[in-house]
């Protein structure tokens, strides 16, 4: 038996199948579409640590950054216009906003924390189960932050953030690393 669980705002349903749908229509990058779905993954398993919709918190990981390839000098602003005229929440739009450090849009909402904590750090977890034979298997977050400590190693992630994300979210560094190295590999179990 399968359910489906629909989201209604104005007349905007929020759906893992409308924003895939969004997704295939703005990105054509596989490593772009990998990334979403990856703080898809990491969104879902803090909403369910914190007892929230993870179909909503899914969501907004899995279109954080679906206007990136098509105006990368706009992201997120012209994400937010989109989701805007299709009606998604001003709270949704708002987390996706916030990502972005120079929106200046506060991250006033654990759902918007949470996003921006996850964003660089799935990046970078993600490129340290590409250099490990056992990929996710196995990986701590020792070996996380040794990475983290070598500049050239996966160098466009931007190691400030990923600090700040961590503070924000008011979590321990090996806490936060090891929840999305969990939530990482039962994702990658999909692809």
């Amino acid at each position: 038996m399968c359910f489906v669980f629909v989201i209604l705002f104005n007349n905007m349903e929020i759906t893992r199948k409308n924003a895939v749908l969004l997704l295939e229509e703005y990105v054509k990058s596989d490593s772009l579409k990998k990334h979403c779905f990856a703080v898809e993954a990491a969104m879902r398993s803090y909403a369910k640590k914190f007892n929230q919709d993870q179909e909503i918190w899914g969501v907004c990981g899995l279109l954080h950054d679906f206007d990136y390839e098509k105006y990368p000098s706009e992201h997120p602003f012209a994400g937010a216009e989109i989701l805007k005229n299709k009606d998604y929440p001003d709270y949704f739009i708002k987390a996706i906003l916030g990502h972005a450090l120079y929106s200046n849009v506060p991250r006033d909402s654990i759902m918007a924390k949470c996003l921006f904590a996850s964003d660089e750090l799935c990046g970078f977890v993600v490129a340290c189960s590409l250099v490990r034979p056992e990929g996710f298997f196995g990986m701590e977050p020792k070996s996380v932050k040794k990475k983290l400590k070598i500049k050239s190693f996966a160098a466009q992630i931007n190691r400030e953030e990923i600090k700040q994300g961590i503070s924000e979210i008011g979590a321990e560094e090996n806490e936060h690393i090891a929840f999305l190295i969990n939530a990482l590999s039962k994702w990658a179990e999909n692809f």
